[in-house]
């Protein structure tokens, strides 16, 4: 699965630090520690019918991540929503897009670590981009990748940081496969997600996730775990290893940028009857349904 380029994003206006450009003369200090080190807390938002779902708690995460951190300023959510506001305003935007929202620690006076060299306050950048939902809703296939998630106790995935580089390696395993994504187990060897989203089988009616114990909180993945206890759908979360997706009914995976999507394959194993199995579709439909009728107004 490779993005296609979509010509409408080509004269994009985007936010950086509350200054709108165009994204040919966008730019970042070569000293903002994002550049430096990674250093950054970022959110996706996904924008339907005018409207931001879930954004109150994608800055609350935001939010958490930024103070895990240990980032000496934080912008109230009303500031970060204004600039977002500006950012799908000037681009005319209303349905169908993609938000990159990301907060680095801001520039350092001069090129180091220590965080106590950045004295000029966080730098907020806005991406938004005209994008449908990346994944084909027929169906994607994953391999297991042999990159591990990182355990908490070495660096938490409740901080929602920029550093994407396991994300990438598994990445990278998946392309060389021929497949979509990769799933990535825990330290333990369960299974933890994929290099980019939440995991969820389906065994004999139960809708079951991996705990968040090595992995992000997603936004998407407690929707669906709301909508399906709203829907009488059991569900549970908890440690699953590889051969309980391999032998579930359905397995699909959740995510701002790509919604639901099913898993028709996974490490060369058929899952379920290859195409996306009842409970999946139910949810997608009630998905759709939330964020078509939800979500904070920003057009």
């Amino acid at each position: 699965m490779l993005q296609a380029f979509d010509e409408r994003n080509s004269d994009l206006i985007v936010n950086i630090g509350g200054h709108l450009t165009h994204r040919d003369k966008a730019a970042v200090s070569p000293f903002d520690s994002a550049v430096q080190g990674g250093d950054a807390v970022w959110e996706g938002l996904r924008l339907y019918h005018g409207r931001i779902f879930r954004l109150g708690e994608h800055l609350a995460r935001l939010r958490r991540s930024a103070i895990a951190l240990a980032f000496t300023s934080i912008p109230s959510d009303e500031e970060i929503t204004a600039q977002i506001r500006r950012t799908v305003q000037a681009n005319g935007m209303t349905d169908n897009v993609h938000i990159r929202l990301t907060l680095t620690r801001g520039v350092k006076i001069t090129s180091g670590m220590d965080p106590r060299l950045n004295q000029s306050g966080p730098t907020l950048i806005i991406l938004a981009e005209h994008k449908p939902p990346v994944y084909d809703k027929s169906g994607i296939r994953l391999i297991t990748s042999s990159v591990r998630r990182t355990p908490p106790d070495s660096l938490d995935p409740k901080i929602h940081h920029s550093n994407l580089l396991t994300s990438i390696l598994a990445k990278i395993e998946a392309n060389n496969a021929g497949a979509d994504d990769a799933v990535m187990l825990d330290h333990r060897g369960f299974v933890a997600e994929t290099n980019a989203t939440n995991i969820f089988l389906v065994t004999g009616g139960l809708l079951a996730t991996p705990t968040a114990a090595a992995c992000p909180e997603g936004i998407t993945r407690a929707a669906v775990l709301e909508l399906a206890a709203g829907a009488g759908i059991p569900n549970a979360t908890g440690d699953y290893s590889l051969t309980e997706l391999y032998t579930a009914d359905e397995v699909f995976v959740t995510g701002t940028m790509g919604g639901i999507a099913p898993v028709i394959s996974l490490d060369g194993r058929t899952i379920g009857s290859g195409s996306a199995g009842p409970v999946t579709e139910q949810l997608t439909k009630l998905l759709a349904e939330l964020a078509a009728s939800t979500g904070t107004p920003v057009g």
